[in-house]
Parts: C-alpha cells; structure tokens; sequence
C-alpha cells in the first residue's frame, strides 16, 4: 500500500474523530471544515511523501529542510491552531516594539483546539492512549510554545479536566463554557434570566459560590 493512501486513511480518520468531537459539543460547522487544507496539494503530497505513521509528517520534513512548508501553509489557514493567532505588538517597550506576539483565540477555537489534540494522540498513539494522553503531550512542550497565557490556561484546565474526569464530563463543560458561553452573554445582554449559572454544574463548580463571589466583587 503506497504512503499516498496511507496518508489519506491517517488524515481522514483524524478528521473524522474532530468531527464527532466537535459535533459532540455542538460545533457542527467547524467539525465539517476541519483540516480540509491537508487535502490541498500544498500539503497532501508533503504529507504522503514523509508519511511514517505514527508522528506528524511535518516533524520529517523539518528534520530534513530546516522548516516545514506544509505546516507554514497549514497554519495559516486554520484557526484551531494557536499559532495562527499571532500580530504585532503595538507596546512601546523597546523589546517589544513590532514584534509579532501571540494574541488570545476566541474560545469556540480553543475548543476545537482540544478536539484536534485528542484526535491526533488517539490517531498516533491507538491502543495505549488514555484521556491523560494529550495533557502529557502538551506539558512535554508547554513551555517553549509561543502561546497566549489566557489560551494556555483555559487549554491546560480543560485537558486536566479530561485526564482526571474523562471525556463526557469533559466535552459537558466544553459545551457549556466554550461553545455556548457566548450565547448565553448575549441572552443576558437582551434581559434573558438565569444564564449566569449555567455551565456551572458542567464544569465542576458551584452556581450559587459562583454568584456569591460575583456579588463580593460587585460591593467591592
């Protein structure tokens, strides 16, 4: 069997294990156009020609080139990857001054995000994958990763989450936090009643603590 298809299987059986994730916590759309540019011939035929089954092709051609021109292409067109959330920084400190720095990723990315690394650990580890799998893969290179600290927070709360409580409870808070935290702003926004607690429960934490800290705030 040729790396081609072997490659294309990899891919497919990626894409299809984000997708249920996504659909799982209610990101339909993004769950169909996931890492639909590994299908483009900037990266299927890099991909086929470095396939080794069971690392990322890119890693190889890295090792050979120096860079991966897949992974530069790739990243700049799918917004689950942190990397894609990059500009330059407009502080005047002289260190700082037109440097490119990571910027925060809207949460629904974020949540997308974790889909994609526990469809890779599962697609490249197969049996001996567990929910602690990809928290272990982050920590190896969490701290050389030019990511945004409110993104690397929420990222490491949910996988911790995930290696403690499992996937159901996991995906719940996910749902409840990420994907539709926002629309439950807005409804607060129009007047909607009782939205502040939802979620809670899905993540572990207590509606009414929750409202009491929010109220000690309030009173300052």
């Amino acid at each position: 069997m040729g790396k081609a298809w072997k490659h294309f299987k990899t891919i497919t059986y990626h894409k299809l294990l984000v997708a249920q994730g996504c659909f799982k916590v209610g990101l339909y759309r993004q769950g169909i156009l996931h890492d639909l540019s590994k299908y483009s011939p900037t990266e299927f035929f890099v991909g086929a020609r470095y396939y080794q089954g069971n690392r990322s092709p890119n890693n190889a051609e890295r090792e050979e080139k120096g860079y991966s021109e897949a992974w530069m292409h790739h990243k700049g067109r799918n917004r689950h990857h942190y990397e894609y959330w990059m500009d330059y920084s407009l502080e005047q400190e002289p260190d700082q001054r037109e440097c490119m720095v990571p910027v925060p990723m809207p949460d629904r990315y974020i949540a997308e995000m974790i889909m994609d690394r526990i469809a890779a650990s599962k697609v490249y580890l197969g049996k001996s994958y567990t929910d602690a799998s990809p928290l272990e893969y982050y920590l190896q290179g969490a701290k050389r990763e030019l990511i945004h600290p409110k993104t690397a927070a929420v990222l490491r709360k949910m996988l911790e989450m995930l290696a403690r409580e499992g996937e159901e409870k996991t995906f719940a808070c996910i749902r409840a936090r990420l994907v539709e935290g926002k629309r439950r702003k807005r409804r607060r926004r129009r007047g909607a009643c009782g939205a502040g607690s939802a979620g809670k429960a899905e993540c572990g934490e207590r509606p009414e603590a929750a409202a009491t800290g929010k109220r000690r705030i309030e009173k300052g």
